[in-house]
């Protein structure tokens, strides 16, 4: 039987890989690095140089070109599992032919595999097909919500009000009305946080967590928001891509 790992490895920062997935990564034969590299080669090299540091002696590391997702399809679910279809196909053909009888695998997630990535749900469609088989275990990682938090010396919670996680698509359909509980905010391609009501309300933002291209930004949204979006905006221009998230916060109530 061939085995899996999907190892969560953190927001960007090598000392955040915790010793279980160290252990993961020095037992791994095949590394499957899913990736689009044409936009993010920093984040393949930072992937290598993990894998240089704690892999065994004799693995093989195997790029695969992550398919693109068509942000211009009118149904998002639909485009999201069409994408989802297409992953398992490469993902599917990679375990066979690359990973032998017996042997281990590990995909390398950014962040917490738990927490808004597809790779879980991709393997289980793989499992359902039922023409190739494996086990897989998850191992957690250090999240860029964790992150963000503790750059920001801050909870994700305050006594007694809860803590909402959202996507900038459904900030921007939903808002964040008076009485909302506090919110952290991931995958926002458009700046969902330049269009609600900022009165009262205070973002604590970070990009590019965990590495040396780190942008920190705290303070009221009313006065926050467009600074913000400046250097997102320049940001994510110079590099090609960005990986950002914010935490919204009540401060009138």
């Amino acid at each position: 039987m061939r085995t899996l790992l999907v190892i969560g490895i953190g927001a960007g920062d090598p000392d955040h890989l915790t010793l279980e997935a160290v252990k993961a990564i020095g037992r791994t034969d095949v590394f499957l690095l899913l990736d689009k590299p044409e936009e993010r080669q920093d984040l393949m090299r930072l992937r290598r140089e993990m894998i240089a540091e704690h892999g065994r002696a004799g693995h093989r590391v195997v790029e695969l070109v992550d398919p693109a997702r068509d942000r211009s399809a009118a149904g998002y679910a639909e485009a999201v599992e069409e994408w989802r279809e297409r992953r398992a196909d490469l993902v599917e053909r990679a375990v066979a032919e690359e990973l032998p009888d017996g042997g281990t695998g590990a995909l390398l997630v950014w962040g917490d595999p738990s927490l808004y990535d597809s790779v879980t749900a991709v393997l289980d469609r793989v499992l359902a097909r039922g023409r190739t088989g494996f086990g897989y275990t998850v191992v957690p990682g250090v999240s860029s919500v964790s992150v963000l938090a503790a750059r920001h010396r801050t909870t994700l919670t305050r006594t007694a009000r809860p803590v909402r996680i959202t996507t900038g698509r459904r900030l921007a359909a939903e808002g964040f009305g008076p009485g909302a509980e506090d919110a952290v905010v991931m995958l926002d391609g458009q700046a969902a946080f330049t269009a609600i009501d900022p009165a009262g309300v205070h973002i604590h933002y970070g990009a590019y967590l965990g590495t040396e291209d780190e942008i920190l930004v705290s303070g009221p949204l009313a006065e926050q928001a467009d600074r913000i979006a400046e250097l997102r905006a320049e940001a994510r221009t110079r590099k090609g891509w960005i990986m950002d998230s914010y935490l919204l916060r009540r401060t009138d109530g």
